[in-house]
């Protein structure tokens, strides 16, 4: 038995979920285990093995790892590398697993059975779940379970991963799994050396198998197929994803405003009644200067949140992205980057962290790094309340060229600069580092369907959940600490200006103003820029506490948008913007960056050249601004 279990009081069978990118994997993980996981169409969302626990009937718990997506045992990408080393024993913990649950596309078992014949090859007890079966029959694809059970010698059962009825034979079979076997020193295996013969007799044997279980029939021209005629025409395809991406920016301002006012309206309510109710204290400055104006300045954009990401998971669920994917290959290519890169690159406008994780995916080490280093470019969910802000105090929210609304037209020219300097600097980077050319890009490319209403709920509440999380740890921490610096020491005796400028957060406001006066910034910005650096969003939150800090009443958390359109000009809000659009997203990035690299070379060069990007995108922005506002 593996070292991790066999010092345990109650053996419990590890079981593990292997199969090919795309093929139903981690919904199938979910409904087993009641895990919440993100789902999404395309290989490289699941970048690290998850564990769950499986309780059958009788009460007993077995546990189940989602192990990331592999085409082979024989890694290409560190993705692959992982699952074939908890398959082989080769991890720290030795954890190999007892059984194996091989998990494959119905409607595209041709290239799942080549991945099943390398399990078998390991000698671990397997079971195959034939995925997706509603969708093959639908399709015409009458696969013989029984005859293919017989031909491989292993356990077939049918499963439609994304319900639980879908999986009751595959819950009956692990509830019967024996008591797992105790194995000796020697359970790691070392893994098959393939050769070309091999794979050959591989290639032949899955075409037999095909044909005895009626799976080798070839589908004519099927809906996806008329659906990609249009979407990935090399004219047509590009402007539909434009347009696409446009509205989906549009809406993130036409939709949020009626929550947004309800959130405004709630915390001012609160603002004030606490006002009412304590005597004029410290507690009461911490609470409504230090909790309730940083917070309710941050809070105010989760419906904005909201909108974005349940934009980009329904086209994740429909299987649009990939072929994102595939337009974009050509323009990537010419900075030196393949199409596989888009998708680590458009995880990172959610957070750059499991975009740069979902690297691993990618073969080519040149193209890896590349992509890491470019990732922070991205604009992740971290910056829009800092766009928001800014745009709303300073961009009229009037219609331009029909419906269009202006705000959200800024928007989308924010996120296209994003994308437009991560390219240049690939381009660079590509000049810079020589290294073999860009491998052309190979992505399956999933049916289209209709996106999963619980996959689409769970995803949402997710990032509800992060941000909450986020509002409630790091944020209140850092508004509670700015709180304090900002409060003291005390003001002098016969002071006429506001206490901060005396404390300790005023004073280094007042040195770090001196960097930046070169590019607009005021001492309030200059003091929300330090605990920015902990999360992005953290900066809009600091600036609510400063300025509550500096201003009278308790109004705000709702007023702050009024107040930076009264005290910034327009150079310093478009320079604070062209700030935002390259400066590192937090230190949680650059230490995963560490991680991912495993050197500290390629955060500190990540920082230093965003951080030399920021200042002098800042300090052209307000020259320029300056000199037309002048």
């Amino acid at each position: 038995m593996m070292d991790g279990l066999s010092a345990a009081p109650a053996l419990s069978p590890l079981v593990a979920l292997v199969g090919n990118p795309n093929c139903g994997k981690t919904a199938l993980f979910n409904v087993l285990t009641g895990s919440r996981q993100k789902v999404a169409n395309y290989a490289g969302v699941t970048v690290e093995r998850k564990e769950g626990t499986f309780v059958g009937a009788g009460g007993r718990r077995i546990r189940i790892l989602d192990l990331p997506g592999a085409y082979s045992l024989d890694p290409l990408t560190p993705d692959e590398q992982v699952t074939a080393d908890v398959l082989m024993g080769r991890t720290a913990l030795k954890d190999r697993p007892d059984f194996v649950v091989c998990v494959t596309d119905a409607t595209n078992l041709r290239q799942n059975l080549r991945l099943v014949l390398s399990l078998k090859r390991l000698g671990l007890p397997m079971v195959i779940a034939l995925n997706m079966s509603d969708i093959a029959k639908r399709k015409g694809i009458n696969i013989d379970a029984a005859r293919l059970s017989k031909e491989l010698q292993v356990p077939v059962v049918e499963t439609v991963g994304v319900k639980p009825s879908g999986v009751k034979d595959l819950m009956r079979l692990l509830d019967e799994l024996p008591a797992p076997a105790v194995r000796g020193p020697a359970a790691a295996a070392a893994g098959p050396v393939r050769t070309e013969a091999d794979i050959e007799r591989d290639q032949a044997r899955v075409r037999n198998i095909l044909r005895l279980v009626g799976a080798d029939r070839i589908e004519g021209v099927t809906f996806s197929d008329r659906i990609d005629a249009i979407v990935l025409h090399p004219v047509a395809g590009p402007l539909i994803l434009a347009v696409t991406l446009f509205l989906v920016f549009q809406a993130v301002f036409a939709w949020a405003q009626l929550p947004m006012d309800a959130i405004k309206l709630g915390v001012n309510a609160l603002s004030n009644a606490i006002a009412g109710m304590l005597p004029q204290s410290l507690f009461k400055s911490l609470l409504l200067d230090g909790v309730l104006a940083g917070i309710g300045s941050v809070l105010v954009f989760l419906p904005q949140i909201i909108i974005l990401f349940f934009f980009i998971l329904v086209l994740e669920e429909s299987g649009y992205l990939p072929r994102a994917a595939f337009m974009l290959d050509r323009i990537m290519g010419s900075v030196g980057l393949s199409g596989r890169s888009f998708i680590p690159l458009l995880s990172s406008f959610a957070c750059a962290i499991p975009g740069i994780m979902a690297t691993r995916t990618i073969q080519n080490p040149r193209d890896r790094l590349t992509t890491i280093m470019i990732a922070p470019l991205m604009t992740c969910s971290a910056r829009l309340p800092v766009y928001a802000l800014i745009i709303g105090a300073f961009i009229p929210n009037r219609e331009v060229w029909g419906a269009l609304r202006l705000q959200g037209l800024v928007l989308f020219v924010l996120y296209l600069l994003s994308v437009v300097s991560a390219m240049a600097v690939a381009y660079v980077l590509k000049r810079v580092r020589r290294g073999s050319p860009p491998q052309p890009l190979m992505l399956e490319l999933p049916a289209y369907h209709w996106p999963n209403l619980r996959s689409l709920a769970i995803g949402l509440w997710q990032r509800v959940e992060i941000f909450l999380t986020r509002v409630g740890t790091i944020i209140l921490a850092l508004m509670v600490i700015l709180w304090a610096l900002s409060s003291f020491p005390a003001p002098p005796a016969g002071a006429t200006g506001p206490a901060i400028q005396y404390s300790v957060a005023g004073h280094i406001g007042a040195w770090l103003a001196v960097l930046f006066a070169p590019i607009g910034f005021n001492w309030q910005i200059s003091i929300a820029l330090v605990p920015g650096l902990a999360a992005r969003e953290v900066a809009v939150g600091a600036l609510g506490t400063v300025y509550a800090l500096s201003a009278t009443g308790n109004d705000v958390a709702g007023a702050l948008t009024p107040l930076i359109a009264h005290s910034w000009s327009l150079p310093t809000a478009l320079s604070l913007l062209a700030w935002y659009v390259f400066a590192p997203q937090c230190l949680s990035t650059l230490a995963t960056v560490k991680r991912e690299t495993n050197s500290w070379r390629y955060p500190l060069i990540m920082a230093g050249y965003l951080f030399g990007l920021a200042y002098l995108g800042s300090f052209i922005t307000y020259r320029i601004a300056l000199s037309l506002t002048g």
